[in-house]
């Protein structure tokens, strides 16, 4: 476990490649800031299986797993909010380990647990399981769980850019839209 400054509570966020991911570190930057909290985020990668089964650890894959991590983290960070946040005491964790039981190990009872919500489907979820579903189950911390805007809600703020002055009635958003038989 991580120690804690002054033993307080902390916004932890686990974090990935994905859309959920960067709105959780979003949104858990921002709670942090407005708290006053520290940012833990982390970023656990499971071994790969046939490693995990021959048990060669030894042989630079944990390294290599770590440092794929801790790029990972940098470049959100820097997608996110352009480098390491500004009023906010923020630490960086590249593990590697199984994403959803890394981080109910790092969150204590008094931390807030940020983990963005996928979309994936039944066959996916079979092959490697819900970091979220793992964490609503057996975390202690209190777990928070952010969605990526909805695709109309997206459409929608695209659109009304588009009406500004000067561009054409029939973007190409709208074309999308009506393809995908969106009322538009």
């Amino acid at each position: 476990m991580i120690a804690r400054p002054e033993g307080g509570p902390r916004v932890v966020v686990g974090v990935d490649d994905s859309a959920g991911a960067r709105c959780a570190l979003s949104w858990a930057i921002g709670e942090a800031r407005l708290r006053g909290l520290p940012l833990l985020v982390a970023h656990a990668a499971p071994l790969p299986p046939h490693v995990s089964a021959a048990g060669q650890l030894g042989c630079g894959i944990t390294e290599a797993l770590r440092a794929s991590g801790a790029e990972l983290i940098a470049r959100l960070l820097t997608e996110v909010c352009d480098g390491p946040p500004d009023g906010v005491e923020m630490t960086a964790l590249a593990l590697v380990g199984e994403p959803g039981a890394t981080l109910v190990r790092l969150a204590g009872e008094d931390d807030l647990l940020v983990v963005g919500h996928g979309t994936r489907g039944p066959f996916s979820r079979l092959l490697r399981p819900s970091v979220r579903l793992h964490c609503a189950r057996r975390a202690r911390a209190t777990l928070v769980c952010v969605r990526p805007p909805a695709f109309d809600t997206l459409l929608e703020s695209l659109t009304a850019t588009d009406e500004a002055p000067g561009h054409a009635q029939d973007s190409r958003f709208r074309r999308l839209g009506r393809r995908l038989r969106l009322p538009l």
